[in-house]
């Protein structure tokens, strides 16, 4: 455990984490690996096969057999922002990080087109695990009745190191995710203090040459590009908060570092911009509402802001009725991601039904295709 003054002093017993078992990261069976991720070059040569799942643009249901329509008048915007300088801003929860289509994102991040990348804790658990051992994602059923899930050593130790060697330079936890990847002495540092503290025997891996699979990681691409990468943590939500070597206060620190770096970005929309809110239908929209109120406060308010939301449940969203007896009220994607916040300055809002894999690389062949890359 880091030798700190963080006991607990309340009324009521509490869990001792130092007594938690681990196990080497490379003996635990996944179920992602990178041969699902997409390639975005055969990608940009492929065949343009819109979705036909139903899809919705302020205010109105999306017309047409296809979702063609909506997608291309969406990456024409976001083409248009991209050459004037105007920000557009990916958040995205971790089912896309694991399940294959991050490779978009880091491809838009390379190309100068996303300004700022936004994920939870479990999108930088995904991305760790990625980048050193090539897979990812664990059976929860099979591990969880011995206690196994969540306890591969590599991923609790180095993480949790991590956040707090970047919580102790006072960066953010996605700024100090990417020196993990891409800074040598960082690297080197956080290793080192892991096995100061814990028992070296010999089976885990020690990536003091570098990550193996790091061109999988969204957070080294923009590191690299300068793009800020912001991870919106939570406290007892995330493997890395089971292990010994858990940091609350580090965790709190660096989040909160990364959510003002966040609002700070949603201050550069008073000349439009695009928010692309991928698979996170909790943590995005209640940032983004949050962020642009700030901005808004101090004289910054978005003007021609538009949205995106990408997801698989169908939209039932209803802004005329309001009726909070009703589950769709409570859809905070829906709600404030592809209606109230579009709507509120000056913008467009987007959502598109259906799989990650069928949405977003035709959103991706729409933009290439606008800016004439194939």
């Amino acid at each position: 455990m880091p030798n700190d003054d963080r006991s607990y002093r309340g009324s009521y017993g509490v869990f001792d984490p130092s007594h938690m078992r681990t196990y080497p990261l490379k003996v635990r069976p996944n179920k992602v690996e990178l041969d699902d991720y997409v390639d975005v070059a055969a990608l940009r040569r492929a065949e343009f096969r819109p979705p036909t799942t139903p899809w919705f643009r302020s205010g109105l249901r999306g017309g047409g057999a296809d979702q063609s329509a909506g997608l291309r008048e969406l990456a024409d915007y976001i083409v248009e922002c991209h050459r004037a300088g105007r920000p557009v801003v990916a958040l995205s929860g971790a089912h896309p990080i694991k399940n294959g289509q991050i490779p978009i994102v880091i491809d838009l991040i390379e190309r100068g087109i996303v300004t700022l990348f936004s994920t939870n804790g479990a999108g930088s658990i995904h991305s760790f695990e990625l980048a050193l051992t090539g897979a990812s994602s664990e059976s929860v059923r099979d591990a969880l009745p011995n206690g196994d899930f969540g306890m591969a050593f590599e991923t609790g130790a180095y993480l949790n190191c991590t956040i707090e060697i970047g919580a102790e330079l006072g960066i953010g936890m996605g700024e100090a995710m990417g020196r993990l990847y891409c800074d040598a002495d960082f690297r080197r540092q956080v290793i080192d203090r892991t096995f100061e503290r814990y028992q070296d025997t010999g089976e885990y891996i020690k990536p003091y040459d570098g990550f193996p699979y790091l061109d999988s990681c969204v957070f080294a691409a923009a590191y690299r590009a300068g793009v800020p990468a912001c991870i919106h943590a939570s406290l007892g939500t995330d493997i890395i908060d089971q292990h010994a070597g858990f940091n609350p206060a580090a965790k709190g620190q660096s989040s909160g570092h990364d959510f003002l770096v966040f609002a700070q970005e949603m201050c550069r929309f008073t000349g439009g911009g695009v928010i692309l809110n991928i698979g996170t239908a909790i943590m995005g929209p209640e940032v983004v509402l949050k962020a642009v109120s700030m901005a808004a406060n101090v004289g910054r308010a978005p003007d021609g802001l538009w949205t995106g939301d990408f997801d698989i449940r169908p939209f039932v969203f209803d802004d005329e009725t309001r009726d909070e007896t009703q589950a769709y009220y409570y859809l905070r994607d829906q709600k404030s991601i592809a209606t109230r916040i579009p709507k509120v300055f000056g913008g467009v809002g987007f959502y598109f039904e259906g799989l990650h894999a069928e949405t977003l690389p035709a959103l991706y062949q729409c933009i290439m295709r606008r800016l004439g890359v194939n």
